[in-house]
Order: C-alpha cells, then structure tokens, then sequence
C-alpha cells in the first residue's frame, strides 16, 4: 500500500507542477516570447513560450494522436510494470510516479490546446538550441532514477552473492567441507 501512496503522490505533485507551470507561461508569454528569468545565466537559459504538435525536439510533428495513445498504452505499461516493483524499493514508486505524472501532463496539453506547451529553453550556441516542459524533464528524470536503483539493486545483489560464495567456501576450507 505504501508505494501506492508514494506513486500517487509523486505522479499528482508531477502533474500539477507541470499544468500550473504551463498555466503561467500561456497567461504571460506570447508565442515565440522569451524571458530571462536569471540574467546571468542568458542566453544558455531561458523560458520561451512554444507548442510542439509532435514527440521530443520536434520530429513527428503530425503524429499527435499516435503520440496521445502511445502516451497512454506507456502509462498502461508502466503501471503494469509498477505491481512488480518491491515494497522495500524507494525510488521506483517516485520514478514510475514522475513518468505517469509527466505523460498525464503532455496528454493534458495535447487534449486541451492540441498540442504541448514547452517552454523550458536551453542553448549551447551554435551547438543545440532546445525548448521542453517540466513533464518531459520529469520523464526522463523519473527513467534515469529507474535505471540508477536497478543498478544499485544488482550491484548488492552481486555483493551479496560474493560474500555467500565467499563464506560457503570458507566454510568448506576450515572444518573439511561441512557445515
């Protein structure tokens, strides 16, 4: 039950940061506009207001609906996933929550505008020039935590695996192979 709780938390708090964030940015950027929140740091960020009709940095921009339910049958799997994931673990219920929370988020925007609103601006000059939204952060955020506990849950295991092989060859060493 607890990591029931913790997903709905982490995919309500994800959801809602990413709507009202978006909320803000239509009720006071005009498309194309540009603001520099931290001076200091122009023009590697800033927030420009955008729609996205297609997937990340703009590639399928007439693929809205095969997005939409790609989105959901994602959100399906992940849950699917989700029943699998252990009582003691305590990123994936936060991770998985992040993921959902941002596809709910973009699913939203597609539903209510017909299309995303990004906004988060990053630019390298003449390298990358890309414009995203917190629901997209929050994914892949959300699958480099999943990816970083399975990581860290095999390493213990291998660990453990080496101290057991470790201590039954011990064992069988000191008192002539028994136990």
């Amino acid at each position: 039950m607890r990591k029931w709780i913790i997903l709905l938390c982490a995919l309500g708090f994800t959801a809602l940061a990413d709507q009202i964030a978006k909320h803000w940015v239509v009720a006071n950027l005009a498309l194309y506009e540009s603001v520099q929140p931290i001076s200091a740091l122009a023009p590697l960020f800033q927030l420009t207001r955008s729609s996205n009709t297609g997937a990340a940095f703009g590639i399928l921009p007439l693929a809205g609906d095969v997005l939409l339910v790609m989105a959901l049958a994602i959100i399906a799997g992940m849950l699917w996933y989700f029943r699998s994931v252990s009582e003691d673990s305590r990123l994936a219920p936060v991770a998985i929550g992040m993921i959902i929370g941002g596809a709910l988020g973009n699913i939203a925007d597609r539903m209510l505008h017909g299309h995303v609103i990004d906004f988060i601006h990053y630019q390298i000059p003449n390298l990358i020039s890309n414009v995203s939204n917190l629901a997209d952060h929050a994914i892949v955020l959300g699958v480099m935590l999943i990816v970083a506990e399975s990581l860290w849950r095999e390493r213990r295991a291998s660990t453990r695996r080496g101290a057991d092989e470790g201590s039954i060859n011990g064992a069988s060493a000191e008192n002539g192979g028994f136990r």
